[in-house]
């Protein structure tokens, strides 16, 4: 018995109501280009539009002419989709809350330890998150691998959830692994060369 691997997500597809309303939503508030339209291939009562949602992947939405939007909570049953996250900057992410609110939105801000977080949702009741990460992996490395490592440090310091303590560790650590140097001793060291008297004289001023 073998794996059958995948490599990335290919593409997420909606149930949607008109088409308007999918894009007014996801090209002209979340920016996303609105790059093609045909028909759903499975159902021709219905069009098929697709937006890039940054990364050259793909946001599709089912749509038809006599569905209007329903503007209550997606269901969040056993095997349904909570939520939808997309990655931005912190740039974006600052700009995120006033302007929803300039929309009549009310978005839910959270910090996740890891990343920071608005959720708001969309016309049709789905839950949207934009998320930032709080950091930047090394070079050679993903997102995922700090947080693989950052998981392993929280889980061996017994603690709740990665906090940023975590991140910064795991990014030293796989540096450290990662590197060469021509140093025979890489533990941490204090090149002020700072006495304990100093330091008390220091912190008094």
């Amino acid at each position: 018995m073998q794996k059958i691997q995948a490599q990335g997500v290919h593409h997420i597809t909606l149930v949607g109501a008109d088409r308007q309303t999918s894009i007014d939503f996801w090209e002209g508030l979340l920016g996303m280009p609105f790059i093609f339209e045909q028909p759903n291939l499975d159902n021709a009562n219905e069009s098929h539009i697709y937006f890039d949602p940054g990364d050259g992947r793909l946001i599709t939405v089912f749509t038809r002419e006599d569905r209007k939007p329903v503007q209550r909570r997606t269901p969040t049953d056993v095997g349904c989709v909570h939520h939808i996250a997309f990655n931005v900057s912190r740039a974006v992410w600052s700009q995120t809350q006033p302007r929803l609110e300039a929309h009549g939105i009310k978005p839910a801000v959270r910090d996740r330890g890891f990343m920071d977080s608005i959720y708001f949702e969309d016309p049709l009741g789905l839950l949207i998150e934009y998320a930032c990460y709080k950091f930047e992996p090394p070079s050679g490395y993903t997102h995922a691998d700090v947080l693989f490592a950052a998981h392993n440090l929280r889980v061996a310091r017994g603690d709740r959830a990665i906090m940023e303590v975590h991140l910064a560790d795991a990014i030293e650590s796989l540096v450290e692994s990662s590197t060469k140097s021509l140093s025979a001793d890489r533990s941490p060291k204090d090149p002020y060369r700072r006495t304990e008297p100093t330091l008390a004289h220091s912190n008094s001023k």
